[in-house]
């Protein structure tokens, strides 16, 4: 099938895959600056932004059997690739079929909740988009303003209210419950487990990126994520969310192209601020989600009650 991208500046290949509700246009902040570096091909996936959906089932399996196509017609074989949340569980899925992929970012990746976090991202993020979808007509004055922009987006930004309203509203015209978005929701959460990838049989760079603040998959996920894929190694975003492009430019920039370039320096290890007791893991876990249900229905009401 013919998949929409767009293509920028020049270099070594490097292929962004976004995440669920999305585009090609979630890179809007940071592609100018990757492709003063590198030859950029920013992908909208089956069935988002301009590419029709895949006949048949959307689900990881799918989406990753066509985006392997689209790099095999564009000779692109072996490029390195960073992913958003469901992107970023899509790369990880690319870098286990030998010869896909090249080095792998993977930011936020979805596929590593276990028990109550399941309905917890499932729910959450399907009441968000229904509310976004049932706000449409009003999206721009709402994301004009910074409270109400903040209100949107605090389930998926550690600072939202820094988003710019223009990136803003792209973001939430495109995040709707369409067929595809609810199909493939539904299988992130409920369908084939991610699978993971013995240590030695990835044998590029794989880099892991995660948003000490992420409200969507939780921070303590990422221990899944790295027993799962042992290859891999962990990068923390402080003061970051769900999306690292979106909180934090400039350090994303500079940690795909360190990663794509082979210059990247890992985080000390041992340190307060990385390694953190399980015990208290899952008090912040479970903390973040009572106050993430709070803030929602404080958002839900203001918003509702300012326009109607």
């Amino acid at each position: 099938m013919a998949i929409n991208y767009v293509r920028r500046g020049s270099g070594k290949p490097l292929l962004l895959i976004h995440g669920i509700g999305s585009s090609h246009r979630s890179w809007d902040l940071i592609i100018d600056e990757l492709a003063a570096h590198r030859d950029v091909i920013a992908v909208d996936l089956p069935g988002f932004g301009a590419t029709p959906p895949l006949r048949g089932e959307t689900s990881i399996r799918t989406l990753a059997d066509a985006v392997t196509n689209f790099l095999d017609d564009h000779s692109l074989l072996g490029t390195d690739a960073v992913g958003s949340s469901m992107g970023a569980r899509l790369v990880l899925e690319l870098a286990r079929r030998r010869g896909v992929l090249g080095a792998v970012i993977s930011l936020d990746p979805g596929g590593f909740w276990a028990g109550w976090e399941v309905p917890f991202f499932y729910h959450s993020v399907r009441l968000s988009a229904k509310l976004v979808d049932a706000l449409h007509p009003v999206l721009p004055a709402l994301t004009g303003n910074p409270i109400s922009r903040s209100l949107l987006f605090m389930q998926f930004s550690a600072h939202p209210w820094t988003i710019p309203a223009p990136i803003a509203l792209q973001e939430l015209r495109t995040f709707t419950p369409t067929p595809v978005f609810s199909e493939l929701l539904y299988n992130l959460a409920h369908g084939e487990p991610q699978k993971g990838a013995v240590a030695g049989s990835i044998r590029h760079p794989v880099v892991i990126g995660w948003g000490r603040h992420d409200r969507v998959c939780l921070p303590n996920q990422s221990e899944r994520a790295m027993d799962l894929f042992p290859d891999a190694e962990l990068h923390w975003f402080d003061h970051c969310g769900h999306f690292p492009q979106l909180d934090a430019p400039d350090e994303c920039t500079q940690l795909i192209l360190a990663v794509t370039d082979g210059t990247y320096q890992s985080q000390p290890e041992g340190s307060q601020e990385q390694t953190v007791s399980r015990k208290t893991k899952q008090s912040d876990t479970a903390l973040l989600n009572a106050g993430t249900a709070v803030l929602v229905a404080i958002s839900v009401f203001m918003i509702v009650r300012a326009f109607t």
